[in-house]
Protein backbone atom coordinates (compact mmCIF):
# COMPACT_ATOMS: atom_id res chain seq x y z
CA UNK A 1 0.00 0.00 0.00
CA UNK A 2 1.34 3.43 -0.88
CA UNK A 3 -1.35 5.77 0.38
CA UNK A 4 -1.19 7.87 3.51
CA UNK A 5 -4.07 6.01 5.08
CA UNK A 6 -3.26 3.31 7.58
CA UNK A 7 -4.28 -0.25 6.97
CA UNK A 8 -3.73 -1.03 10.61
CA UNK A 9 -1.27 -3.71 9.43
CA UNK A 10 1.63 -3.88 11.79
CA UNK A 11 -0.22 -1.99 14.51
CA UNK A 12 -0.85 -5.23 16.42
CA UNK A 13 2.82 -6.26 16.24
CA UNK A 14 4.05 -3.13 18.10
CA UNK A 15 2.68 -2.18 21.50
CA UNK A 16 1.92 1.42 22.35
CA UNK A 17 5.24 2.10 24.09
CA UNK A 18 7.23 0.68 21.17
CA UNK A 19 5.21 2.76 18.70
CA UNK A 20 5.82 5.88 20.80
CA UNK A 21 9.59 5.26 20.79
CA UNK A 22 9.66 4.51 17.05
CA UNK A 23 7.79 7.72 16.31
CA UNK A 24 10.16 9.78 18.51
CA UNK A 25 13.19 8.19 16.81
CA UNK A 26 11.91 8.77 13.25
CA UNK A 27 10.96 12.40 14.02
CA UNK A 28 14.39 13.08 15.58
CA UNK A 29 16.20 11.49 12.62
CA UNK A 30 14.11 13.47 10.11
CA UNK A 31 14.99 16.69 11.98
CA UNK A 32 18.76 16.32 12.16
CA UNK A 33 19.90 13.34 10.09
CA UNK A 34 22.06 11.85 12.86
CA UNK A 35 21.67 8.24 14.10
CA UNK A 36 19.64 8.28 17.30
CA UNK A 37 21.10 6.70 20.48
CA UNK A 38 19.19 5.43 23.52
CA UNK A 39 19.98 8.51 25.66
CA UNK A 40 18.71 10.94 23.03
CA UNK A 41 15.62 8.78 22.52
CA UNK A 42 14.92 8.64 26.27
CA UNK A 43 15.03 12.45 26.36
CA UNK A 44 12.86 12.91 23.26
CA UNK A 45 10.26 10.28 24.16
CA UNK A 46 9.58 11.73 27.60
CA UNK A 47 8.94 8.24 29.04
CA UNK A 48 10.24 7.14 32.42
CA UNK A 49 12.32 4.27 31.03
CA UNK A 50 15.90 3.20 31.70
CA UNK A 51 18.43 3.42 28.83
CA UNK A 52 18.70 -0.39 29.03
CA UNK A 53 14.96 -0.81 28.40
CA UNK A 54 15.13 1.61 25.49
CA UNK A 55 18.14 -0.25 24.07
CA UNK A 56 16.13 -3.47 24.23
CA UNK A 57 13.18 -1.89 22.40
CA UNK A 58 15.55 -0.51 19.74
CA UNK A 59 17.10 -3.97 19.32
CA UNK A 60 13.61 -5.47 18.90
CA UNK A 61 12.73 -2.83 16.29
CA UNK A 62 15.97 -3.58 14.46
CA UNK A 63 15.17 -7.31 14.46
CA UNK A 64 11.70 -6.57 13.04
CA UNK A 65 13.29 -4.55 10.21
CA UNK A 66 12.08 -1.09 11.29
CA UNK A 67 15.54 0.25 12.25
CA UNK A 68 19.13 -0.37 11.29
CA UNK A 69 22.47 0.53 12.85
CA UNK A 70 24.92 2.34 10.54
CA UNK A 71 28.45 0.90 10.85
CA UNK A 72 29.94 4.08 12.28
CA UNK A 73 27.53 4.63 15.14
CA UNK A 74 25.83 3.04 18.14
CA UNK A 75 22.64 4.90 17.18
CA UNK A 76 19.86 3.68 14.90
CA UNK A 77 18.18 5.07 11.78
CA UNK A 78 14.80 4.13 10.23
CA UNK A 79 14.63 1.66 7.35
CA UNK A 80 12.13 1.95 4.47
CA UNK A 81 9.89 -0.39 6.49
CA UNK A 82 10.22 1.86 9.54
CA UNK A 83 9.25 4.93 7.50
CA UNK A 84 6.31 3.03 5.98
CA UNK A 85 4.95 2.12 9.44
CA UNK A 86 5.56 5.68 10.67
CA UNK A 87 3.64 7.18 7.72
CA UNK A 88 0.76 4.70 7.72
CA UNK A 89 0.22 4.55 11.48
CA UNK A 90 2.02 7.24 13.50
CA UNK A 91 2.25 10.38 11.37
CA UNK A 92 0.38 13.56 12.36
CA UNK A 93 0.06 15.83 9.31
CA UNK A 94 0.43 19.60 9.67
CA UNK A 95 -2.34 21.26 7.63
CA UNK A 96 -1.17 24.33 5.68
CA UNK A 97 -2.10 27.71 7.09
CA UNK A 98 -4.66 29.76 5.13
CA UNK A 99 -2.03 32.30 4.08
CA UNK A 100 0.20 29.51 2.67
CA UNK A 101 -2.71 28.10 0.66
CA UNK A 102 -3.50 31.61 -0.62
CA UNK A 103 0.14 32.14 -1.70
CA UNK A 104 0.10 28.83 -3.61
CA UNK A 105 -3.25 29.70 -5.19
CA UNK A 106 -2.01 33.11 -6.39
CA UNK A 107 1.09 31.57 -7.97
CA UNK A 108 -0.87 28.83 -9.74
CA UNK A 109 -3.55 31.24 -10.97
CA UNK A 110 -1.03 33.51 -12.75
CA UNK A 111 -1.68 33.60 -16.51
CA UNK A 112 0.56 31.27 -18.56
CA UNK A 113 0.92 30.61 -22.29
CA UNK A 114 0.38 26.83 -22.26
CA UNK A 115 0.36 23.60 -20.25
CA UNK A 116 4.16 23.27 -20.35
CA UNK A 117 4.66 26.73 -18.84
CA UNK A 118 2.07 25.98 -16.15
CA UNK A 119 3.84 22.69 -15.34
CA UNK A 120 7.20 24.53 -15.07
CA UNK A 121 5.67 27.11 -12.76
CA UNK A 122 4.04 24.47 -10.50
CA UNK A 123 7.18 22.29 -10.33
CA UNK A 124 9.18 25.38 -9.26
CA UNK A 125 6.49 26.13 -6.69
CA UNK A 126 6.63 22.58 -5.25
CA UNK A 127 10.41 22.68 -5.09
CA UNK A 128 10.40 26.08 -3.37
CA UNK A 129 7.75 25.07 -0.82
CA UNK A 130 9.42 21.77 0.16
CA UNK A 131 13.15 22.35 -0.66
CA UNK A 132 12.98 19.10 -2.61
CA UNK A 133 12.68 18.21 -6.31
CA UNK A 134 9.32 19.22 -7.80
CA UNK A 135 7.91 17.10 -10.63
CA UNK A 136 4.78 17.84 -12.67
CA UNK A 137 3.52 15.45 -15.32
CA UNK A 138 2.00 17.45 -18.17
CA UNK A 139 -1.72 17.00 -18.79
CA UNK A 140 -2.17 13.77 -20.71
CA UNK A 141 -3.09 14.25 -24.34
CA UNK A 142 -6.67 13.31 -25.00
CA UNK A 143 -7.10 9.72 -26.08
CA UNK A 144 -7.24 9.32 -29.86
CA UNK A 145 -9.13 6.14 -30.68
CA UNK A 146 -8.69 4.67 -34.14
CA UNK A 147 -11.99 4.18 -35.99
CA UNK A 148 -10.72 3.78 -39.55
CA UNK A 149 -7.67 4.52 -41.68
CA UNK A 150 -7.30 4.70 -45.47
CA UNK A 151 -4.13 5.16 -47.58
CA UNK A 152 -4.13 6.61 -51.15
CA UNK A 153 -0.96 6.68 -53.29
CA UNK A 154 0.29 10.08 -54.53
CA UNK A 155 3.19 10.98 -56.81
CA UNK A 156 6.85 11.09 -55.65
CA UNK A 157 6.72 8.45 -52.88
CA UNK A 158 3.96 10.22 -50.98
CA UNK A 159 0.80 8.74 -49.47
CA UNK A 160 -2.40 10.52 -48.43
CA UNK A 161 -3.62 9.23 -45.06
CA UNK A 162 -7.28 9.63 -44.08
CA UNK A 163 -7.77 8.96 -40.35
CA UNK A 164 -11.12 8.72 -38.58
CA UNK A 165 -10.62 9.13 -34.81
CA UNK A 166 -12.84 8.98 -31.74
CA UNK A 167 -16.47 9.26 -32.86
CA UNK A 168 -16.19 11.28 -36.06
CA UNK A 169 -13.04 13.39 -36.07
CA UNK A 170 -11.41 13.16 -39.53
CA UNK A 171 -7.74 14.03 -40.13
CA UNK A 172 -5.91 14.09 -43.47
CA UNK A 173 -2.14 14.06 -43.71
CA UNK A 174 0.47 13.39 -46.37
CA UNK A 175 3.44 11.19 -45.46
CA UNK A 176 6.69 10.63 -47.32
CA UNK A 177 7.64 6.94 -47.82
CA UNK A 178 10.92 5.23 -48.62
CA UNK A 179 9.63 3.68 -51.84
CA UNK A 180 6.56 3.98 -54.08
CA UNK A 181 3.53 1.96 -52.93
CA UNK A 182 0.72 0.69 -55.19
CA UNK A 183 -2.97 1.15 -54.40
CA UNK A 184 -3.43 -2.60 -53.74
CA UNK A 185 -0.69 -2.94 -51.10
CA UNK A 186 -1.86 0.26 -49.36
CA UNK A 187 -5.41 -1.15 -49.31
CA UNK A 188 -4.10 -4.38 -47.71
CA UNK A 189 -2.17 -2.41 -45.09
CA UNK A 190 -5.26 -0.32 -44.25
CA UNK A 191 -7.41 -3.47 -44.03
CA UNK A 192 -4.92 -5.05 -41.63
CA UNK A 193 -4.79 -1.98 -39.34
CA UNK A 194 -8.58 -1.62 -39.35
CA UNK A 195 -9.13 -5.31 -38.51
CA UNK A 196 -6.47 -5.49 -35.79
CA UNK A 197 -6.63 -2.10 -34.10
CA UNK A 198 -10.02 -0.41 -34.51
CA UNK A 199 -11.11 0.91 -31.09
CA UNK A 200 -7.55 1.20 -29.72
CA UNK A 201 -5.54 4.31 -28.81
CA UNK A 202 -3.40 5.24 -31.85
CA UNK A 203 -0.27 5.81 -29.75
CA UNK A 204 -0.57 2.28 -28.36
CA UNK A 205 -1.07 0.94 -31.90
CA UNK A 206 2.22 2.53 -32.94
CA UNK A 207 4.08 1.19 -29.89
CA UNK A 208 2.68 -2.30 -30.43
CA UNK A 209 3.71 -2.41 -34.09
CA UNK A 210 7.18 -1.01 -33.43
CA UNK A 211 7.69 -3.60 -30.68
CA UNK A 212 6.73 -6.36 -33.16
CA UNK A 213 9.12 -4.85 -35.67
CA UNK A 214 12.05 -4.91 -33.22
CA UNK A 215 11.33 -8.51 -32.21
CA UNK A 216 10.71 -10.00 -35.66
CA UNK A 217 12.43 -7.59 -38.04
CA UNK A 218 14.05 -10.34 -40.16
CA UNK A 219 10.96 -12.46 -40.65
CA UNK A 220 8.45 -9.69 -41.48
CA UNK A 221 6.68 -10.33 -44.75
CA UNK A 222 6.11 -7.58 -47.28
CA UNK A 223 2.60 -6.73 -46.00
CA UNK A 224 3.84 -6.23 -42.44
CA UNK A 225 6.76 -4.10 -43.62
CA UNK A 226 4.21 -1.88 -45.39
CA UNK A 227 1.95 -1.78 -42.30
CA UNK A 228 4.83 -0.82 -40.02
CA UNK A 229 6.13 1.96 -42.27
CA UNK A 230 2.63 3.40 -42.69
CA UNK A 231 1.80 3.17 -38.98
CA UNK A 232 5.11 4.60 -37.80
CA UNK A 233 4.46 7.86 -39.64
CA UNK A 234 0.65 7.92 -39.48
CA UNK A 235 0.51 7.61 -35.71
CA UNK A 236 3.65 9.60 -34.93
CA UNK A 237 3.36 11.52 -31.63
CA UNK A 238 3.58 15.31 -31.72
CA UNK A 239 7.20 16.41 -31.66
CA UNK A 240 6.72 18.94 -28.85
CA UNK A 241 5.29 16.21 -26.62
CA UNK A 242 6.96 16.79 -23.25
CA UNK A 243 6.12 14.27 -20.58
CA UNK A 244 6.95 16.04 -17.36
CA UNK A 245 8.85 18.98 -15.93
CA UNK A 246 11.40 18.66 -13.11
CA UNK A 247 12.60 21.56 -10.94
CA UNK A 248 15.08 21.88 -8.09
CA UNK A 249 17.38 18.88 -8.70
CA UNK A 250 20.23 20.77 -7.02
CA UNK A 251 18.20 20.83 -3.78
CA UNK A 252 19.27 17.19 -3.31
CA UNK A 253 22.90 18.26 -2.88
CA UNK A 254 21.96 19.75 0.51
CA UNK A 255 21.20 16.32 1.99
CA UNK A 256 24.05 14.26 3.42
CA UNK A 257 22.06 11.07 2.70
CA UNK A 258 22.29 11.80 -1.04
CA UNK A 259 25.59 13.70 -1.21
CA UNK A 260 27.48 10.71 -2.59
CA UNK A 261 28.45 11.82 -6.11
CA UNK A 262 27.66 8.49 -7.75
CA UNK A 263 24.21 8.48 -6.16
CA UNK A 264 23.54 12.05 -7.32
CA UNK A 265 24.76 11.28 -10.83
CA UNK A 266 22.40 8.27 -10.95
CA UNK A 267 19.51 10.43 -9.78
CA UNK A 268 20.18 13.22 -12.27
CA UNK A 269 20.39 10.65 -15.06
CA UNK A 270 17.05 9.25 -13.87
CA UNK A 271 15.41 12.67 -14.24
CA UNK A 272 16.68 12.88 -17.82
CA UNK A 273 15.90 9.25 -18.64
CA UNK A 274 12.16 9.63 -18.46
CA UNK A 275 10.80 6.16 -19.09
CA UNK A 276 11.14 4.79 -15.53
CA UNK A 277 9.81 7.88 -13.78
CA UNK A 278 6.91 8.00 -16.21
CA UNK A 279 6.12 4.38 -15.43
CA UNK A 280 5.98 5.27 -11.72
CA UNK A 281 3.80 8.33 -12.35
CA UNK A 282 1.52 6.31 -14.65
CA UNK A 283 0.78 4.01 -11.69
CA UNK A 284 -0.24 7.10 -9.69
CA UNK A 285 -2.68 8.18 -12.44
CA UNK A 286 -4.82 5.20 -11.56
CA UNK A 287 -4.80 5.83 -7.79
CA UNK A 288 -6.83 8.16 -5.61
CA UNK A 289 -5.23 10.81 -3.45
CA UNK A 290 -1.67 11.07 -2.19
CA UNK A 291 0.68 8.17 -2.94
CA UNK A 292 4.02 7.64 -1.19
CA UNK A 293 6.84 5.41 -2.44
CA UNK A 294 9.71 4.90 0.00
CA UNK A 295 13.08 3.69 -1.24
CA UNK A 296 12.79 0.45 -3.16
CA UNK A 297 8.97 0.65 -3.22
CA UNK A 298 9.33 2.74 -6.38
CA UNK A 299 10.80 -0.32 -8.13
CA UNK A 300 13.37 2.04 -9.59
CA UNK A 301 17.02 1.56 -8.61
CA UNK A 302 18.07 5.21 -8.83
CA UNK A 303 15.40 6.16 -6.25
CA UNK A 304 16.38 3.61 -3.61
CA UNK A 305 17.58 6.30 -1.19
CA UNK A 306 14.61 8.55 -1.94
CA UNK A 307 10.92 8.92 -1.28
CA UNK A 308 8.39 10.06 -3.89
CA UNK A 309 5.17 11.78 -2.78
CA UNK A 310 2.59 12.24 -5.55
CA UNK A 311 -1.02 13.28 -6.09
CA UNK A 312 -3.12 13.24 -9.28
CA UNK A 313 -4.90 16.36 -10.59
CA UNK A 314 -8.21 16.21 -12.47
CA UNK A 315 -10.59 18.27 -14.55
CA UNK A 316 -14.29 17.40 -14.39
CA UNK A 317 -13.49 14.07 -12.77
CA UNK A 318 -10.96 13.02 -15.44
CA UNK A 319 -7.39 12.59 -14.18
CA UNK A 320 -5.07 14.63 -16.43
CA UNK A 321 -1.73 14.11 -14.77
CA UNK A 322 0.28 13.71 -11.58
CA UNK A 323 2.51 16.05 -9.60
CA UNK A 324 4.78 15.41 -6.67
CA UNK A 325 8.13 15.77 -4.99
CA UNK A 326 11.23 13.59 -4.80
CA UNK A 327 13.69 13.82 -1.93
CA UNK A 328 15.60 11.76 0.60
CA UNK A 329 13.64 9.21 2.65
CA UNK A 330 14.46 11.54 5.54
CA UNK A 331 11.95 14.18 4.46
CA UNK A 332 9.43 16.08 6.59
CA UNK A 333 6.40 14.01 5.53
CA UNK A 334 4.08 15.92 7.90
CA UNK A 335 4.76 19.06 5.83
CA UNK A 336 5.42 17.60 2.35
CA UNK A 337 2.21 15.52 2.08
CA UNK A 338 -0.15 18.49 2.68
CA UNK A 339 1.86 20.68 0.25
CA UNK A 340 1.56 18.05 -2.52
CA UNK A 341 -2.12 17.40 -1.77
CA UNK A 342 -3.12 21.09 -1.71
CA UNK A 343 -1.05 21.94 -4.82
CA UNK A 344 -2.79 19.15 -6.79
CA UNK A 345 -6.20 20.46 -5.73
CA UNK A 346 -5.30 24.08 -6.59
CA UNK A 347 -3.92 23.06 -10.00
CA UNK A 348 -7.12 21.10 -10.71
CA UNK A 349 -9.22 24.13 -9.71
CA UNK A 350 -7.14 26.45 -11.95
CA UNK A 351 -7.52 24.07 -14.94
CA UNK A 352 -11.25 23.72 -14.30
CA UNK A 353 -11.61 27.51 -14.34
CA UNK A 354 -9.64 27.76 -17.60
CA UNK A 355 -11.97 25.19 -19.16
Amino acid sequence: MHSTESTGAGRSTLNERTQHLLRALVERYIRNGQPVGSRTLARDAGLDLSPATIRNVMADLEELGYLRAPHTSAGRVPTARGYRFFIDTLLHLKPLEDREVETLRRRIDQPVRDGAELARSVSDLLSGATHLVGVVMLPRRKTLTLRQVEFLPLAENRVLVILVLNTQEVQNRVIQTQRPYGAMELQQAANYLNQQFTGQDIHQVRESLLRDLRETRDSLDRLMQTVVEMAEQTFEPESNDQDYVVAGQTQLMRYADLSDLDKLRQLFEAFNHKRDLLHLFDQCLRADGVQIFIGEESGFEALEGCSVVTAPYSVEGRVLGVLGVIGPTRMAYDRVIPVVDVTARLLAAALNNQD
